[in-house]
């Protein structure tokens, strides 16, 4: 075969193609192989990792019901499976007033304002119809211990988690920038040294191009790729945020509405298997006590599919 060089487009934010060349050839045998012991990765199917994240979610609340203290858990962007873990707390009546949630991120317009609650397709409103809305009246938590990030909240966001002990649990997953939260790896307002940027909290961000086409697949935006409807900017928690946190959870599962088509297989691998970088703001678990949860499909080896057009 013809050798054909070429670089990485401009746009594109880790650009180390010999790093991006050693992870994709990781196999599904090794992708859970790495050399620090607390950074445990671990495979299964994708419906039970649904099911396996949502029942976390779940225990947590009770288990600290149960022992009479604070639930205070950093929640990545809402989803309708939220409901299953409202279900769960009313067959089993329990009361939530000890539960503070904390979302990642919300979107904001061009000005640094962020969506109102009422907006449908923003975060907060998602949690309050898919979660909170769900839970019998009399087991809701107080609306206030409801919390996400806001043009109005952004500067005490940080401290609003620490004032309540810090996050029991932070959840998330990478983007295909290999975002954390909304922590992008291309926008100034993280632009920092490593050990800078490890300190930084919440602020309103610039969404990256690679983002806005991500989340413009979303099924909120209607599956189709517009990008006009994705804003361009959010509020988000920072990198001190997640490294505050007890306990942390990797979720990588993300397909293009359940097929094999991925953007994160790559992603993933690069966060899990690559260089610690504010390029690859995920990356940072790898320092860090992480469980990573991956769906079979992303741990798959990466091979050609010569039979597949887009």
């Amino acid at each position: 075969m013809s050798e054909f060089k070429y670089s990485a487009g401009a746009c594109v934010p880790f650009r180390d193609k010999a790093t991006v060349e050693r992870v994709r050839a990781i196999t599904r045998e090794d992708i859970c192989k790495h050399d620090n012991p607390d950074f445990n990765i671990r495979v299964m199917d994708a419906a039970d990792l649904e099911k396996t994240w949502l029942l976390d979610v779940f225990e947590q609340i009770k288990t600290a019901a149960d022992e009479g203290r604070k639930c205070v858990l950093i929640m990545p962007q809402p989803w309708p499976g939220y409901k299953w873990v409202a279900r769960l707390i009313n067959m089993c009546r329990i009361d939530c007033k000890h539960l503070h949630t904390f979302n990642m991120d919300e979107y904001a317009n061009e000005d640094g304002v962020t969506a109102p609650a009422s907006w449908r397709y923003g975060f907060m409103y998602s949690m309050m119809t898919h979660f909170y809305n769900e839970i019998d009246p009399e087991l809701r938590p107080p609306l206030e211990q409801v919390q996400g990030p806001t043009s109005d909240n952004i500067n005490d966001y940080g401290k609003m988690i620490a004032d309540q002990g810090g996050a029991d649990c932070c959840y998330g997953g990478p983007g295909w920038t290999g975002h954390i939260a909304f922590v992008e790896p291309d926008c100034p307002e993280f632009d920092a040294p490593l050990e800078e940027w490890k300190t930084m909290g919440p602020r309103i961000v610039t969404l990256s191009p690679f983002t806005i086409a991500q989340n413009s697949l979303h099924g909120s935006f209607g599956l189709s790729g517009d990008l006009t409807m994705v804003p361009p900017k959010a509020a988000t928690i920072g990198p001190a945020e997640v490294i505050g946190a007890k306990r942390r959870i990797e979720l990588h599962s993300i397909t293009v509405d359940g097929s094999d088509s991925s953007w994160q297989r790559t992603m993933s691998r690069l966060c899990l298997h690559g260089p610690v970088t504010p390029k690859l703001p995920s990356s940072i678990h790898q320092l860090l006590k992480t469980e990573v949860w991956m769906s079979e499909s992303i741990a798959q080896t990466i091979e050609p599919r010569w039979d597949k057009g887009y």
